[in-house]
């Protein structure tokens, strides 16, 4: 169907991926669904449907019409967003010639994937005039399936508020809290008396701030747990926990959220995710967890997260601050704090330990500074174009920092700002495979000895785990990552990309002994610098192939701006 069509051969496995077993007999009965599947264009889709429809393809199919409203939201979720104004929704069908709006978007809500929802509007000073008129609720639309998610987690938040009582008693509390200093006493005291909070600072402070608190916990009995983005994060964790607990407790859990949760192989799940055994009818059986680098969870993570702690849980939400919100759609950390409905706790800025984390630091704070690093722990490497920022990158990694700094090229992880793009992780990816395993890319582009990352969750390791793969063949590819070696199904490989270059979306909260920033004019932010930065433990090296644009973005570009719903749902 495709190859009649002119639809390239590639888009085939996608599009099987997307629409699942009968994606040929859906496409048929209706060719605008091409629309869902991720990098189609509306004109492709038009195209598509020209080929299969003949004379019968007209602008004004409704089935044409729905399916643009869905790629729209699909797109602005894509962005961030949650929800859309009808009014920017019902303007961009204009402009794609669909002749009668209002009818798209019943047609999309009809189809049970989008929703509407009335945005009760914020009050301001001029709200209060006598004369002022009273503002309008905005309709908005958005996809049903991140629209429930940011309801869902809404209510575990009020939930878990609402249920939680003081663990340990008050003399309990003030033996835990002696000697600490005033900021570790109040994230304590925070994590002990209420349901939910948040917990702000330094990597190395989060850390050890996390960890204190959950082995404060289980000392006095309590079941605790502390969550990393990956099992490598979780193994770096574990070492901040003390040898020995006083008194009777058990020592707390220490695991990647995503095998907490406890991902089920097999089982049927929306596209790009897995589901997951823990949640609402099987709760967690903890008393308190402690989730790090809370602020890359989207708001779907973050529902599932909250409907698996039990009534009566608490949870400790820890990040950076000035964290750059998570890949997917909405800011749930973001969202909850805005809404002041939590105690949020920052710790205290001691002295940087080291040059690495002075200029982290500095980032965070909007400049770009230059810093004193005898040892050599901080390296800017100026590149004069993407192309020998590619160069200067493999340099680095296979040469340059083994042997000045004994770091192996295992323990050297590339990061750059997205996947695309000439110095991008694509191109960096390429580039190595030639220098460190060259090969044909015999199973799926991989080949055994090749650096793998996780790109899409697997319900054997979370985004961002990074692993080798070992062998390949029909039964899909071997591959070790830090919790083991698993198989990796060939129908889920395409969740996989080369690994030793990662997007900083995918490599944040697991902190690497060396680090090489490939940075370009595009993409770049204070949030997404600091992080790229924060990532590394002994040795940072920057590929400084942006110019001006570095210290322009760190000075003033923050987090673009997401339209959500989640702080307000909050405050209901």
């Amino acid at each position: 169907m495709f190859a009649s069509a002119g639809v390239p051969a590639a888009l085939a496995a996608r599009t099987a991926a997307r629409l699942g077993p009968g994606a040929a007999a859906r496409l048929r009965e209706d060719p605008w669904r091409l629309l869902a599947v991720p990098g189609v264009r509306p004109e492709q889709a038009d195209h598509f449907a020209r080929a299969l429809l003949g004379p019968d393809a007209r602008p004004g199919d409704p089935r044409r019409g729905g399916a643009l409203v869905l790629h729209l939201l699909t797109e602005a979720a894509r962005r961030g967003h949650t929800v859309t104004p009808l009014a920017d929704v019902v303007s961009a069908l204009e402009r794609a010639r669909v002749a009668d709006a209002r009818a798209a978007v019943e047609a999309a809500l009809d189809g049970g994937e989008v929703v509407t929802l009335t945005e009760e509007p914020e009050f301001d000073e001029e709200s209060f005039d006598e004369d002022a008129e009273p503002p309008e609720p905005e309709e908005t639309l958005g996809p049903a399936r991140w629209a429930l998610a940011e309801e869902a987690a809404a209510e575990g938040f009020q939930r878990l508020t609402l249920t939680a009582a003081p663990l340990p008693d008050d003399a309990a509390v003030k033996e835990l809290r002696a000697g600490l200093p005033e900021d570790r006493s109040l994230a304590l005291t925070a994590a002990l008396r209420t349901g939910v909070s948040v917990l702000r600072g330094a990597p190395g402070a989060l850390a050890e701030a996390a960890a204190g608190i959950a082995a404060a916990a289980a000392s006095r009995g309590l079941r605790a747990a502390v969550a990393a983005p990956t099992e490598r994060a979780a193994a770096d964790l574990a070492t901040a926990l003390p040898e020995a607990l006083p008194g009777e407790g058990t020592a707390p859990v220490v695991a990647s959220l995503h095998r907490l949760l406890e991902p089920q192989d097999g089982a049927a799940a929306a596209p790009g995710a897995v589901v997951y055994g823990r949640g609402e009818q099987r709760p967690f059986e903890l008393d308190l967890l402690v989730v790090t680098e809370a602020a890359a969870l989207d708001v779907e993570l973050c529902a599932v997260l909250v409907e698996a702690c039990p009534d009566g849980a608490h949870l400790v939400l820890c990040a950076e601050p000035g964290s750059p919100p998570p890949a997917g759609p909405g800011r749930p950390l973001d969202d909850l704090e805005a809404s002041e409905t939590v105690p949020v706790v920052e710790l205290d800025a001691g002295p940087p330990a080291g040059p690495v984390a002075a200029l982290t630091e500095a980032v965070r704070g909007g400049e770009l500074a230059a810093v004193d690093a005898p040892g050599r722990e901080v390296v800017i490497v100026p590149a004069g174009d993407p192309a020998e920022a590619v160069h200067r990158a493999v340099q680095l990694v296979t040469d340059s920092i083994p042997r000045a700094l004994g770091i192996a090229v295992e323990d050297v992880q590339v990061v750059a700002a997205a996947a695309g793009g000439e110095a991008g992780t694509a191109a960096l990816n390429a580039a190595l495979k030639a220098k460190l395993n060259p090969g044909p890319g015999a199973f799926g582009g991989m080949d055994p000895g090749d650096r793998v990352v996780v790109a899409a969750p697997l319900p054997s390791a979370a985004v961002g785990e990074t692993g080798v793969v070992t062998a390949g063949g029909p039964r899909g590819l071997e591959v070790e990552f830090p919790g083991g070696a698993v198989t990796i199904a060939p129908a889920d490989a395409a969740r996989l990309r080369h690994g030793w270059a990662v997007p900083v979306a995918q490599a944040r909260g697991t902190r690497r002994p060396a680090v090489v920033a490939v940075l370009v004019p595009d993409g770049l932010s204070r949030p997404l610098v600091a992080t790229a930065f924060g990532l590394a433990r002994r040795h940072l090296s920057v590929v400084q192939a942006a110019g001006p644009a570095l210290a322009r973005a760190v000075r003033e570009t923050g987090a673009r701006e997401r339209r959500t719903r989640l702080a307000r749902l909050v405050m209901r």
